[in-house]
């Protein structure tokens, strides 16, 4: 088998089955998150955009990680170095974005990516960061 053959062999069975079932990815509360980051048990990462943390403010204890930025994935993988058995959790304006680049990352073998439900604003099912009272620290 040549290396091009062997290179697009191991592509396919690397793709998650059509059709196939998907696991229940974790997710945690707004409420939950803030008590995980303040015991130590979680990293927490802003996803948003600097035009966002302004607009807001950031999560007290998050590490603020623009998903549209540079590097993003590198710099992710450098946090996740950093803390080692950590569960890194990914929180954003209502929920939609970090849920849907938890579904990407875990297609690409990242795994201890909880999703942070509601975000900082909230959605029609979960309460936001900011509408449960939680702390948040100014940007810049």
């Amino acid at each position: 088998m040549n290396r091009r053959a062997f290179l697009t062999l191991a592509a396919c069975c690397a793709l998650p089955v059509a059709g196939g079932a998907q696991e229940p990815r974790p997710s945690l509360s707004v409420r939950e998150a803030h008590e995980a980051v303040q015991a130590g048990r979680l990293v927490l990462v802003d996803i948003r955009t600097p035009e966002e943390w302004a607009d807001t403010g950031v999560p007290k204890g998050a590490v603020r990680l623009d998903m549209e930025g540079s590097g993003f994935e590198v710099r992710l993988a450098a946090l996740k170095l950093d803390h080692p058995g950590k569960p890194i959790a990914l929180i954003c304006r209502t929920g939609s974005r970090s849920s849907a680049l938890q579904r990407k990352l875990a297609a690409r073998g990242w795994k201890e990516l909880v999703d942070v439900r509601g975000g900082l604003l909230g959605n029609p099912s979960d309460k936001g960061w900011l509408a449960e009272g939680l702390p948040v620290t100014g940007y810049p």
